[in-house]
């Protein structure tokens, strides 16, 4: 195969895995090119810097000199225009800042990956561009809140999602109150089945978070300078605040290739091979659309994993070996202050359909585990977990196969990845199975569980 100049516009997890692999398989010529930042880092992490349990420089996956040593080119510079035509990239030579790794004028390209994440949604609030209002995406978010909340006698946080419940707990590990403000009856309840919101939103309060629920904004209040001083609710409450963080979701980040003879919808829109309208050029990650997503995921994927997935197969397909997009089954997890949680398979927000759930949690309001299965065929389609952890190669497997609820239930200690001396909730939620459905059944013992492990990881 004849050596190819590839060039990446984005340097999050889709664009470096796709460069990782491509150099893996290939010795085409490698460019990332970020705006952001001259290296590689975890966006997962920013919120670690901020509490101070993390340097910038810890949050970088690889050494400084990895980039070099593997020959992956390195620039920094914002992509003003891309002549498809012609296979080149223009940069906005006004973009200044001190880099390692300035971008020339123009690149040439022989295949373009376009990775340029998501940005935040901003909503059409009056006040929006007020001093003290962000969202938190990406290091010059962080700069910003980072530069904004210092002194400040409250801050607001504004969206029941991740990324709001971060900046929630980040500004309470600098014992700054905050009023976090949702709109949904309680936490993350747009996402998470009621019982599960509500532990989640009771976690929160138990921090001292001032959690408003049943909350949408109407306007953003600032003072005769500028600066944001608080929010208007649409019930006409007056929220004080000096601080506002904005976490209302984000979106594809494709305003500079609107016009260009991209077809774009809510992101660039790409077949199951990430192939857009235009010949060489792809896209991959939260900037991505398929046009005809598999059935049960979404168009859009703005996960960490999916991100990966994509950046690995795209480098299969551009050094001749055609793959096309198959993820995993769905994953997430997150922390809600104290609590973890794990999202295996289907766990829709409310059960409907040929779908059954059995939920268990703890007295403590700590621990919960729900496992959805069919009604009518009665295998398992889903695991939701809060406070507990469970073996992700064993739920995947347990959905993939289709396992029988029952069995599911009787080997449930083989799934559990909990240190030895934790609480160990399996014999609990077997005894609300046996409850619910009427029967009884029979566990593994606790010298059962580890042959059990076994088998199940070998078959």
């Amino acid at each position: 195969m004849a050596e190819k100049n590839i060039a990446i516009i984005g340097n999050g997890i889709s664009g470096i895995t796709a460069a990782r692999f491509i150099r893996k398989f290939s010795n085409h010529s490698v460019t990332v090119i970020s705006k952001e930042s001259d290296h590689f880092y975890s966006r997962t992490a920013l919120m670690y810097i901020y509490m101070g349990h993390m340097k910038y420089e810890h949050t970088k996956p690889y050494e400084d000199f990895f980039w070099d040593k593997n020959r992956i080119n390195l620039l920094r510079g914002t992509v003003k225009e891309i002549d498809f035509a012609n296979r080149q990239l223009h940069f906005d030579t006004s973009f200044k800042v001190d880099s390692l790794y300035p971008a020339p004028p123009s690149l040439n390209y022989d295949v373009l990956i376009l990775a340029t994440g998501s940005k935040p949604r901003r909503p059409e609030w009056p006040g929006m561009d007020s001093k003290g209002v962000t969202g938190l995406y990406d290091l010059m978010d962080l700069e910003y809140m980072e530069q904004h909340s210092k002194g400040i006698e409250r801050g607001i946080v504004v969206g029941g999602g991740l990324i709001g419940i971060e900046m929630a707990e980040m500004m309470a590990s600098r014992d700054i109150p905050v009023s976090f403000l949702v709109r949904e009856s309680h936490f993350y309840n747009n996402v998470l089945p009621d019982e599960e919101a509500k532990m989640a939103s009771d976690e929160i309060r138990a921090h001292g978070i001032d959690l408003r629920t049943n909350t949408e904004v109407a306007e953003i209040l600032a003072d005769e300078s500028g600066h944001v001083t608080g929010v208007k609710t649409t019930k006409g409450e007056l929220i004080n605040g000096q601080f506002a963080g904005v976490t209302i979701g984000v979106e594809p980040n494709i305003d500079f290739l609107k016009n260009s003879g991209l077809e774009l919808n809510k992101g660039i829109l790409i077949n199951r091979h990430f192939e857009t309208n235009v010949e060489g050029v792809y896209a991959i990650g939260d900037c991505a659309e398929f046009r005809n997503p598999i059935p049960g995921r979404k168009s859009i994927e703005q996960l960490w994993y999916t991100g990966r997935i994509m950046g690995e197969t795209l480098a299969h397909t551009i050094c001749g070996n055609r793959h096309s997009y198959q993820p995993s089954i769905f994953f997430n997890s997150a922390k809600f202050f104290g609590i973890e949680y794990q999202v295996y398979g289907e766990i829709p927000c409310e059960i409907s359909g040929d779908a059954e759930t059995i939920f268990w949690k703890s007295k403590d309001n700590k621990q919960s585990i729900r496992i959805n299965y069919d009604s009518n065929r009665g295998f398992v389609r889903g695991f939701n977990l809060l406070g507990v952890r469970f073996r992700q190669e064993i739920c995947e497997k347990w959905i993939e196969e289709k396992t029988d609820i029952q069995k599911v239930v009787s080997n449930l200690s083989a799934a559990a990845f909990d240190q030895e001396f934790a609480t160990r909730p399996e014999r609990a939620f077997i005894e609300q199975f046996e409850r619910q459905r009427g029967i009884k059944i029979k566990p593994i013992g606790s010298r059962g569980w580890k042959t059990a492990l076994k088998s199940l990881l070998k078959t």
